[in-house]
């Protein structure tokens, strides 16, 4: 009776301490638990959820290039002359060619940019890029994609140019296959001899001031084309958008800044702005405009970063800051590996007044004759390679 009469008490007056401890109790025993089993289930559900979206994003690229025949209204007929489709034509994809191992890579100007392999029925297979068109394509944009197309067949026959293999746009996805090059991307070559010396795991790869020569002989070449054969100006020559090879063959890429130069419309203006301030000359940064002697001072500024395994150029200055610096006659001290002919070299290419700079096929021959000058040690750089401080001392931050 005694226990009887405290329960009922228990239940009626809840101001008692005994009855609020266990109250709580009572509630922290069945809250807590179902809280963690609903956390538990959540957690599980975010993982399959995500789990599903990496695959269909995997599924999306995989059969964003899939050759099968589709029926779609925007094809090169319907976007292209007669004359642009019999371009065009020697460069379709053939049937016994398939793109495997596609990965998204980044995003380009006209959709998905990936790395892949191109395989050939019976033969080896080789490491490509493609740049393809976005899904859901509208008139403008894939017109404007074919002659992106048709601007790398016309351009792409110098072996110091990025190689144009094939493309499809007679149906979609429409892309344009380009051959990757390998190791590829000359700034991050550079940056991968950085610690060679230090890291008994990295490649073993000879890059001396002579190579320096050598690499930036082709570089020049291919500039010196672009303009002599196509009036073309580069508008971005950096280290970032020049491509390695085997034996330090070097081609040049990155183009779309070139592509554009043909029509000085807003889009292209914009996109010439977005090149970074310590790679441009005087002129361009003032004046937007670009020549071929401005490519020139790009060029010395690869120079630079050549010497350096890609050191970003004026690390001690703000972007904003170089043009004043450039004015009061500024320009970067002679680094160290470099020669004295190498340096005199860049020099020459920063001259203020862009009428005293050297065009390209002189630079091919300057290079040349001094060429048994240059020193056949490895250069060594041993600083740390810090992506973000690098764009933060580049100026490639937003």
């Amino acid at each position: 009776m005694l226990l009887m009469d405290v329960d009922t008490k228990c239940s009626n007056d809840t101001s008692l301490p005994m009855c609020s401890e266990e109250s709580s109790g009572s509630v922290a025993l069945i809250i807590i638990p179902s809280v963690l089993a609903l956390s538990t289930v959540f957690v599980v559900v975010l993982i399959f959820c995500d789990l599903h979206k990496n695959k269909k994003k995997a599924q999306r690229t995989s059969a964003h290039f899939t050759n099968g025949q589709q029926s779609v209204s925007v094809t090169a007929a319907s976007v292209s002359t007669p004359k642009v489709q019999a371009a065009l034509n020697p460069w379709e994809i053939p049937e016994e060619c398939v793109l495997v191992g596609l990965e998204f890579w980044q995003t380009g100007r006209y959709g998905p940019i990936c790395k892949g392999l191109l395989k050939k029925k019976d033969g080896p297979s080789s490491s490509v890029v493609v740049k393809s068109l976005r899904d859901g394509p509208n008139q403008p944009e894939a017109k404007e994609f074919v002659q992106w197309v048709l601007f790398h067949v016309r351009v792409c026959k110098h072996e110091n140019v990025v190689q144009m293999l094939y493309c499809q746009t007679k149906r979609l996805p429409m892309y344009l296959v380009l051959d990757a090059y390998s190791p590829g991307n000359l700034l991050h070559f550079l940056w991968s001899l950085k610690n060679r010396n230090s890291n008994i795991a990295a490649p073993s790869q000879s890059f001396s001031e002579r190579s320096v020569f050598l690499v930036a002989k082709q570089v020049a070449a291919g500039l010196d084309y672009l303009m002599a054969e196509h009036r073309l100006v580069h508008g971005d020559v950096a280290a970032r958008n020049i491509l390695i090879g085997p034996g330090l063959s070097a081609r040049v890429s990155g183009l779309g800044v070139a592509f554009g130069g043909r029509k000085m419309d807003l889009a292209t203006r914009k996109r010439a702005a977005e090149v970074p301030l310590k790679w441009q000359a005087p002129e361009r940064i003032m004046m937007q405009f670009s020549i071929d002697r401005s490519d020139v001072w790009s060029f010395g500024i690869l120079l630079y970063e050549l010497i350096t395994l890609g050191s970003p150029p004026y690390p001690e200055l703000e972007p904003l800051s170089v043009l004043p610096k450039l004015q009061g006659s500024y320009r970067m001290t002679r680094p160290e590996n470099c020669g004295g002919p190498l340096y005199d070299l860049m020099t020459y290419c920063w001259m203020w007044s862009f009428k005293d700079r050297p065009a390209f096929s002189s630079i091919i021959k300057l290079l040349d004759s001094s060429l048994h000058l240059a020193a056949t040690k490895d250069i060594c750089v041993p600083d740390e390679m810090d992506i973000f401080e690098y764009n933060r001392k580049a100026g490639l931050l937003s």
